[in-house]
């Protein structure tokens, strides 16, 4: 069995992305019986439902989370629903800004994560880290992501869904004034910690983690 379990690239001036760094981390991992599968997707409204699903088709996951940054945030925010709008405040890293335009014509207004997010939340908090739930992934590619991701799997019993991160103290080092950020350790066992939840498994090993995750 395969969990995905993807990140985005830097974005927006930044020289890392914690999303990446925690997936990558994770790659290699076991929960219970299933093994984590870290894919980088490009902050791209182009390139990253194309990566999303060449995934999907690769790996026949059977439980998929995709992380994406939200500066500013002070805990790992677990989102509840995707909207089928595309409304950039920056461009993406092809210099693209679409405005109020939506994710799939033919789609519904919104979809719900199919990951039993309070039960993660409360885990989470449960193991002494600061977790939420989100009702706003945003309208940048963070919410395209996850958008395409619950259109792609409804209907197949695939949990799925969208977890947004803080930033990591070095990047809060470079921006006055310093936003609110973790460390990637914490991040790291916070999201090992949900994967599991999501699973419903207890056990956890790092024996057959992979720094070098691969990229797509």
């Amino acid at each position: 069995m395969n969990i995905l379990l993807t990140g985005f690239d830097p974005f927006g001036g930044e020289a890392i992305n914690p999303s990446w760094e925690v997936a990558r981390a994770l790659n290699g991992q076991f929960i219970g019986a299933a093994q984590v599968h870290a894919r980088q997707l490009p902050t791209s409204f182009t390139g990253a439902p194309v990566a999303l699903g060449r995934a999907l088709d690769a790996l026949a996951p059977v439980l998929v989370v995709a992380l994406g940054q939200a500066s500013g945030r002070a805990e790992i925010s677990i989102e509840r629903v995707a909207v089928n709008l595309i409304d950039a405040r920056i461009p993406d890293n092809d210099g693209q800004r679409p405005l109020d335009q939506p994710v799939r014509a033919d789609a519904p207004a919104g979809y719900f994560s199919t990951l039993p997010v309070k039960a993660m939340r409360d885990a989470l908090r449960q193991a002494g880290h600061p977790a939420g739930l989100s009702l706003t992934a945003g309208a940048f590619v963070c919410n395209q992501v996850f958008f395409e991701l619950q259109h792609r799997l409804a209907g197949t019993g695939v949990r799925s869904g969208f977890i947004h991160l803080p930033a990591l103290p070095e990047q809060a080092a470079q921006a006055q004034p310093a936003p609110p950020s973790m460390a990637l350790a914490a991040q790291v066992a916070a999201i090992g910690l949900a994967l599991a939840v999501a699973m419903g498994s207890t056990s956890i090993s790092a024996a057959a983690a992979d720094e070098g995750a691969p990229t797509s």
